[in-house]
């Protein structure tokens, strides 16, 4: 990068750097006519550095669906080390790629760029797995081994496809626009993140170019294995960081709000505005992520303000997250995930150590996420974020070890007020007894002392009441909805 230094810790730059998820991508050529584009011209374009993801439903052929779980390459591959039904969904992505571009592209050579880049990639990935396979069919070599290895080439190919394709429609545009590949396509050499970064933007001008990168970095570091899907806000953070940007920005489709439109209507909702870290914090705990955690902290620790955006409102400036405080107490949004609370109770626990280290140990191993927990004298729960067979085993681990305990399982939600400052509000009598006047049965309620957020935990069937009956509470009358703002 010609005109500033990389070093985290500088003074901020004149760049932002911003991030575009997938489902956004699928709508690239109206971003194109309005956040990449739209009525800037000449220098306007540039000094923006934009970190994109695949194009919608890629990474789940080429991974696995992310609520269904059906399986795709990734999934059919680790399943079966002799067949090749992998192939055939390797050969799917291809098309659905393809079909992606094509949508996107409208100069027939830019398509027949885009579908030799597409057939480059993906035969490329398909001798490599063909080889894999081939080699690991000898008994010194465990395909187990690789398979973290293989999660990152394929995932990567989505972005490389998204980033290259992106650029091609932009310089079509007259922008110049340059594809920034961070996968380690065909690299043979080893690289930490911060390295790649460093490589790929050393010669970057960004007062005259208009960067589109992978959010996939291939590094020795391995962010799948880490952060799994998550990685792209990773790189994204770390860019931001490492170029000193002015501001980090996260383009998504709708904008930050103080609660579900859908849930409590779009005509109640108001949009945040101006928040800090720790309430994204709390709302990525609550599965409503703005950003990964660790990402947050990255920025955070270089000092880059963040701002969450509607991508396609791009005149209106969203909601900026940073350091700030505020004196007065104040209700920021509400939110609801659903969960299932694992209770052990033990009348010999009084006293004794090691309880609550070998339930935390159980949850671990099975990589149960764990959302809230509260305990006295002999019992201890934790609310968890998990499949129920992840559960299953935990209960399974937890009855060998205290067989003489009571382990109880329930299938409940979380309803949540959140906001940087609670205090003077009474959110915990206030809220229970506007859930009692809703009609909700509030099974438990947690408060801290911090004040940012209250927990009221309620049966499943009653999350959407529970939300809406808390938002009318805390909201009513005191903002302009957020359909008047955008207006």
């Amino acid at each position: 990068m010609t005109d500033r230094s990389i070093e985290a810790g500088q003074p901020a730059g004149k760049h932002t750097v911003e991030k575009i998820g997938g489902t956004s991508m699928s709508r690239v050529s109206e971003l194109a006519d309005s956040l990449f584009v739209g009525k800037r011209t000449g220098s306007e374009l540039y000094n923006r550095i934009f970190v994109v993801s695949a194009f919608g439903g890629i990474t789940d052929l080429l991974l696995e669906h992310k609520k269904s779980g059906e399986p795709g390459v990734y999934a059919l591959f680790s399943s079966s080390d002799s067949d090749h039904g992998w192939s055939d969904a390797l050969s799917k992505v291809a098309t659905a790629m393809c079909e992606a571009h094509e949508k996107v592209l409208e100069h027939p050579a830019d398509r027949s760029f885009a579908d030799d880049f597409v057939r480059e990639r993906i035969e490329g990935a398909r001798s490599c797995l063909i080889d894999l396979q081939r080699l690991c069919s000898y008994g010194h070599f465990r395909l187990s081994q690789h398979m973290l290895v293989i999660r990152e080439l394929l995932s990567g190919l989505g972005e490389a496809h998204s980033a290259f394709v992106t650029s091609m429609l932009l310089r079509r545009m007259d922008v110049n626009a340059r594809f920034v590949d961070l996968s380690g396509w065909r690299d043979d050499a080893e690289h930490s993140l911060r390295e790649r970064i460093e490589s790929a933007f050393a010669d970057i001008d960004l007062e005259n170019e208009l960067p589109i990168v992978t959010g996939y970095a291939q590094c020795s570091e391995g962010l799948m294995k880490e952060f799994d899907r998550g990685y792209s806000e990773v790189t994204f953070s770390q860019i931001a960081a490492l170029t000193s940007a002015r501001e980090a920005i996260i383009h998504k489709e709708f904008h930050l709000s103080s609660a579900d439109p859908k849930i409590v209507g779009a005509d109640a909702v108001c949009k945040l505005g101006h928040t800090n870290y720790d309430v994204a914090d709390q709302l990525s705990n609550m599965g409503m992520e703005a950003i990964h955690p660790k990402a947050a902290k990255t920025l955070r620790q270089a000092s880059v303000p963040l701002r969450v955006t509607n991508a396609f409102e791009p005149e209106d400036p969203g909601t900026l997250i940073d350091e700030s405080t505020t004196e007065s107490g104040s209700a920021e949004i509400v939110t609801g995930l659903d969960v299932y609370s694992i209770e052990l109770f033990e009348q010999d626990m009084v006293g004794v150590k090691g309880y609550d280290a070998a339930i935390l140990e159980a949850l671990t191993r099975h990589k149960v996420r764990i959302t809230s927990k509260t305990s006295n004298a002999n019992t201890i729960t934790h609310y968890v974020d998990a499949s129920l067979k992840s559960i299953k085993r935990v209960e399974h681990d937890l009855k060998e070890r205290y067989p003489s305990a009571e382990i109880t399982v329930r299938s409940l939600s979380i309803a949540s007020v959140i906001g940087r400052n609670l205090n003077g509000l009474r959110v915990l009598s206030r809220g229970l007894d506007a859930l009692e006047a809703a009609g909700v049965d509030v099974v438990a309620a947690h408060q801290n002392t911090r004040s940012v957020d209250v927990q009221f935990l309620v049966q499943r069937q009653d999350l959407s009441k529970a939300i809406k009956s808390l938002h009318e509470t805390f909201f009513t009358g005191r903002v302009e909805p957020l359909c008047q703002q955008a207006a």
